[in-house]
């Protein structure tokens, strides 16, 4: 077992760090400068199209996607640059043109899209001339199982007819996000796993309406396109838009969510350090009754178990990317749930504890914790709550014969 980075994983690594610190952390007070000024518009801003066309120019780009449309990087050698982005959710994944749920979505066209569809879709994503959204959660049913979406995508001739509400559809408030991909019922009536399908909706197609936008914590996550709730009214588009084949939806959604949960996980590890980094500034330059918070006992305990912590689970996630590239996103699925669990709990706590340690500011706009924490709790819920991935975890850990 060797997870260690190679020679190309460590200079992109260090590329992306640099880039961080000279480029991206300087731009979030731009960011929040442009969105002050257009409280309206949902767009991408342009210091966001300022440090892709600086992070392409430095071969930043596409990182995480293997094979010829991507850089080529392997689950393993993407991990370090992964967790450099996490220290600005904002804006270094979407300069990378790693940010979701555009990342999937080139993935699903990347591995099952047709020449037409990767031409249409998959080219302009590549190049972040439009974005898109992911259509699978609904509001009226429990959508951690994915077995009882509701939509209907009812073929009619040459075409398909998509009935149905979606929400938690992310970038979909964006005018940029083009396309949609939209996760149905073509078979309500087939094998509980072969009853979905998944399908190409373009943006302006008759019959799609934004409902509204979400907030998560009352963040709009308006640098990212929001959150929407879209409603599929009788949306007529022509049967090549089919992603696959009928039925072949869920087998779909689990191929995609495999790298997302795990790519959601490096960039956790990457907010939980930038945490940690600012409640050890904060701690040295503060002081209460007579010393500096650093030499509070119960602060350095705190310092001690986060970086226990966040080591441990990255030995974890690298395990889980060694495993996914060597054996298979299928084999590695125990890792896969396990770190989807675990650090998105550890990120929460250590951005928890910094923002304790900032007091009254830490809740404030005055720094960015308030936003990580609110992240890293929703990645608790997103891709799959901790329950079903603790029950299908431990399911398969009291399976007589199990392997040890």
């Amino acid at each position: 077992m060797d997870f260690a980075p190679d020679a190309r994983s460590v200079e992109l690594a260090a590329h992306a760090r640099v880039f961080l610190d000279e480029h991206v952390l300087p731009a979030e007070p731009l960011l929040d400068a442009q969105l002050a000024e257009t409280p309206g518009e949902w767009n991408v801003r342009p210091v966001v199209r300022d440090l892709q066309a600086r992070a392409r120019a430095e071969g930043l780009w596409n990182l995480f996607l293997p094979g010829e449309h991507g850089a080529g990087l392997s689950n393993l050698q993407y991990a370090p640059v992964a967790e450099v982005t996490g220290w600005s959710p904002r804006l270094a994944p979407a300069a990378f043109n790693c940010a979701a749920p555009d990342t999937g979505n080139m993935e699903v066209l990347h591995d099952f899209g047709t020449p037409a569809q990767q031409e249409q879709w998959l080219a302009p994503l590549l190049e972040a001339r439009i974005r898109s959204a992911f259509c699978m959660t609904e509001p009226d049913v429990a959508s951690s199982d994915a077995t009882n979406i509701e939509t209907s995508i009812r073929r009619d001739g040459d075409h398909y007819v998509i009935t149905g509400r979606k929400w938690w559809s992310t970038g979909a408030m964006n005018p940029d996000a083009a396309v949609f991909i939209v996760m149905g019922k073509t078979d309500p009536d087939a094998d509980r796993h072969r009853q979905q399908s998944m399908i190409l909706v373009p943006r302006d197609a008759p019959g799609v309406r934004i409902v509204r936008p979400l907030t998560v914590f009352g963040y709009d996550d308006r640098d990212h396109g929001g959150h929407a709730e879209i409603a599929f009214e009788d949306v007529r588009v022509p049967a090549e838009n089919i992603i696959g084949g009928e039925g072949d939806g869920f087998a779909i959604a689990q191929a995609r969510l495999g790298p997302g949960r795990i790519h959601h996980c490096m960039r956790a590890l990457g907010m939980a350090e930038r945490a940690l980094a600012l409640a050890a500034a904060r701690a040295n330059e503060r002081h209460a009754f007579g010393r500096a918070l650093s030499e509070q006992g119960v602060i350095r305990e705190w310092a001690a178990e986060g970086r226990i912590r966040l080591e441990a689970l990255r030995l974890l996630v690298l395990k889980t990317a060694w495993l996914m590239d060597t054996v298979g996103n299928r084999r590695a699925m125990t890792e896969i749930q396990a770190i989807k669990i675990a650090v998105p709990r550890a990120a929460q706590s250590i951005i928890d504890r910094a923002i304790q340690v900032f007091g009254g500011a830490g809740v404030s706009a005055d720094t960015p914790l308030a936003e990580l924490y609110a992240a890293a709790r929703c990645l608790r819920i997103a891709d799959g709550p901790d329950e079903v991935h603790l029950s299908s975890l431990g399911r398969a850990e009291l399976r007589v014969g199990a392997p040890r």
